[in-house]
């Protein structure tokens, strides 16, 4: 059998009759879910635990976090052993925090991670739509296109149309619709390599960064809508984004990507004529 159908055979699996019988969930081989967390609070074991009604396995890497959510989801963890945590003792950012998790997920033989924010701002039912299409879409990275509600911080809305237009620069504009949204599908053994070989893509930037560079590797982007919404707080909701210190960061980023897709403009020509043909 080949792997994409060893993929497609795991996803039509679900769990046993010894699992818990509140939860039905599709199970993978192949594809898995990360959620990296910091200071998520009473978010993460609740976005845990619906995450894993839909999709297993779920790994969630808290990233050195002070709030004592860990503890929080605990119980989670004892309903449910498909659902994974892995405690960093230091604070390395989200995309630290994901290399780690794809580096076990890698050693395991898991291909494709879904990485995806445990503070509520991402839509739990786009996850099996995206999964799939990534079973049926081999090589590629899934990236989510943002569907703002109205709850939506109009800078957060407006900004990013900045960065979007640099990363369409970066890639010559070679079909990646939102640079910053972080509900996407990578590949991980590229990933990995991409993020070891540099120092960088660690916090904010971290989606930015590796969406570019994977592009410039040959991964071929596809686009799907996803909604977003911003709970408040009473809900639990949080947010660690500082307009001013990780807009310089992305400022960083982006001019260094252009200067990395002036060195490959042969290639970029190439890839944006074989992709948008």
């Amino acid at each position: 059998m080949t792997a994409e159908g060893e993929a497609n055979q795991s996803l039509q699996q679900t769990q046993g009759e010894d699992s818990a019988p509140e939860v039905s969930a599709v199970r993978s081989r192949t594809h898995l879910v990360l959620l990296p967390s910091y200071n998520s609070g009473p978010m993460l074991a609740r976005v845990a635990e619906e995450v894993a009604q839909r999709w297993l396995p779920v790994w969630v890497v808290i990233d050195a976090s002070t709030d004592g959510s860990e503890k929080a989801l605990a119980p989670v963890l004892e309903r449910n052993p498909d659902i994974r945590c892995i405690i960093l003792e230091k604070n390395v950012g989200k995309g630290g925090a994901v290399l780690e998790g794809m580096k076990a997920a890698l050693a395991e033989g898991f291909t494709y991670a879904l990485v995806m924010d445990a503070d509520g701002q991402h839509s739990i039912e786009a996850v099996i739509p995206f999964l799939d299409h990534s079973l049926r879409e081999p090589g590629a990275m899934i990236l989510g296109r943002p569907v703002f509600g109205a709850d939506a911080p109009p800078e957060r809305v407006k900004g990013r149309r900045v960065g979007n237009w640099w990363t369409n620069l970066a890639t010559l504009w070679g079909g990646i619709n939102d640079s910053l949204f972080g509900f996407r599908v990578y590949p991980i053994r590229e990933s990995v390599e991409i993020l070891d070989s540099i120092r960088t893509g660690r916090r904010f930037d971290f989606d930015t960064e590796l969406a570019v560079r994977l592009y410039w590797r040959g991964v071929r982007p596809i686009n799907m809508p996803a909604p977003v919404r911003y709970p408040p707080r009473e809900e639990g909701g949080v947010t660690h984004f500082r307009y001013l210190r990780d807009n310089v960061l992305l400022a960083g980023t982006h001019t260094r990507l252009f200067f990395g897709m002036l060195l490959r403009l042969p290639r970029l020509l190439a890839l944006r004529k074989k992709w948008l043909a």
